[in-house]
């Protein structure tokens, strides 16, 4: 028996990746990424999950947050998708999308940290629901930094322009 005919709904969980250089030089997802990770593990239990979607890249090169994640994964065993394009949330809402649609799931659940929600569910909701995909979102408490505090702030005016440069990437890829 598929994981969604036990509720009768084909259900996905998304995580948006986080990173940042190391001292080292190389890129390596957040403490927050990493607690997303392990919060979507039972996520995926108790919905059920028929698939897990990490989203994120590299800016450097080398392992993406997407394939750092999926590498971290201790959950149940489903199907493990990795999207490593996604430079920023208008974009891990838009490039997993078509991810979802091509595995015909109906629920996506997208796990963020609070400071994150407000964003998260700007795009993932705007473009999911317009997929017919309905999206909850399941906020995870981990501590906020300042950094991340300021980082919210200073993207919060350009949501509406990534928001119409992420429709028309999503229109160009139904054509």
């Amino acid at each position: 028996m598929c994981r969604h005919e036990q509720s009768g709904v084909k259900t996905a969980i998304v995580v948006p990746g986080h990173g940042a250089v190391s001292r080292d030089g190389s890129y390596r997802i957040s403490a927050r990424c990493r607690s997303l990770v392990a919060a979507a593990a039972p996520l995926a239990e108790v919905l059920p999950a028929d698939v897990v979607v990490f989203s994120g890249w590299s800016p450097i090169g080398g392992p993406t947050e997407a394939e750092q994640m999926r590498d971290l994964w201790q959950g149940p065993d489903i199907e493990l998708v990795v999207e490593p394009t996604a430079r920023n949330t208008a974009e891990n809402a838009v490039r997993t999308l078509p991810l979802l649609v091509e595995r015909g799931i109906e629920r996506a659940v997208v796990v963020c940290a609070p400071l994150h929600l407000v964003r998260a569910r700007y795009f993932f909701r705007r473009l999911y629901e317009e997929a017919g995909i309905a999206t909850e979102l399941s906020v995870v408490r981990v501590a906020p930094s300042p950094s991340a505090l300021v980082w919210e702030l200073v993207a919060m005016p350009v949501r509406r322009r990534q928001l119409r440069a992420v429709r028309a990437e999503a229109r160009r890829s139904r054509v």
